[in-house]
């Protein structure tokens, strides 16, 4: 049996390298994540005439990575210093970003694996498609997971504030047992169950309709469709599936009182919130792979940079010679 004392310090325990895991692994991905969205940004939004299939949802995508890829040194330096020096509020809102980063990610690869299954099962839809939907539709989404995750700061605002704990360290506050369990069906229902199956069955669809040769005007645009919703099953399978998996348990942590079972759930919540957090560096992949438009322009700016530092050397040459 074990005292209080004991049940005291298993209620408190925590893994030590978890710190250590965070600002390694935010550390690889900061430079990739910024750089990579921003490039993607300047691309996707040129062509936001030029094509109508789901670039609108891309750029959504680029915007919540980026939010998040640019909070990422601040996180970094609270991991190597243990110390977070600009405030309770900014402490909050970067929490709040890796969350709204999160579920805005999900929702909007969720809009691009539905628009390309049907742009390419009903073609008509394609032809009488406004790109003000995809406004709306994204104007709706944003308005509807940034009330949603403000639970997740709503859950950890408690004063008085200490700027040694911020993030995975702030406290938080005590609810009803029932409470836990209907926010962890709502946030597992919506947030990942429902997302999956409707990923998961537009890949069905896209291959399926490849087989049949069905509905499918060109063969090209198929393969182009089922890259596209192969590619957000892959993220959400690989960053987003993991922290799902291991949520509830995480919720629930404070009731478990066997010290093995509550490292191991630590552990496993750290590593899937870090895989969450590589969805940042993963979606531009998509955009590459996926839009022609992309590769193209990325292609052209590294043509233009590889001229631009040869005729830069060139000069520099010339310029000796002379001298």
């Amino acid at each position: 049996m074990m005292n209080n004392t004991s049940i005291a310090i298993c209620l408190n325990s925590t893994w030590e390298n978890q710190f250590t895991l965070y600002a390694v692994i935010y550390g690889i991905i900061t430079l990739p994540g910024i750089f990579g969205n921003m490039v993607a940004f300047v691309i996707l939004f040129k062509n936001i005439k030029r094509e109508k299939k789901a670039v609108i949802f891309m750029l959504n995508l680029v915007v919540a990575d980026l939010a998040h890829a640019l909070s990422l040194p601040l996180r970094i330096f609270y991991y190597l210093s243990h110390n977070w020096p600009f405030g309770h509020f900014m402490c909050l809102f970067c929490f709040y970003l890796k969350y709204l980063n999160m579920y805005a990610s999900i929702y909007f690869l969720v809009c691009i694996s539905i628009q390309r299954c049907v742009f390419l099962l009903y073609p008509f839809k394609y032809r009488s498609w406004k790109r003000r939907y995809d406004v709306a539709l994204s104007a709706v989404g944003w308005m509807t997971v940034m009330l949603i995750c403000l639970t997740f700061p709503i859950m950890r605002n408690i004063s008085p504030f200490n700027s040694s704990q911020c993030f995975a360290d702030l406290p938080t506050r005590k609810i009803k047992f029932e409470t836990s369990i209907a926010m962890l069906i709502i946030s597992e229902l919506m947030g990942f169950i429902l997302p999956l199956i409707i990923i998961l069955t537009c890949t069905w669809k896209t291959v399926q309709s490849l087989k049949s040769k069905q509905n499918v005007p060109h063969d090209q645009i198929g393969k182009k469709a089922l890259k596209m919703v192969l590619m957000c099953a892959t993220v959400f399978l690989i960053c987003f599936a993991p922290y799902h998996l291991f949520f509830g348990l995480n919720l629930l942590k404070s009731n478990i009182t066997d010290c093995s079972l509550r490292k191991t759930i630590i552990i496993m919540h750290s590593v899937t919130l870090c895989l969450a957090s590589m969805n940042c560096c993963l979606d531009p992949i998509i955009y590459y792979f996926v839009t022609a438009e992309f590769r193209e322009q990325l292609s052209r700016t590294g043509s233009y940079l590889s001229r631009s530092r040869h005729l830069s050397s060139e000069s520099t040459t010339s310029h000796r010679l002379d001298y």
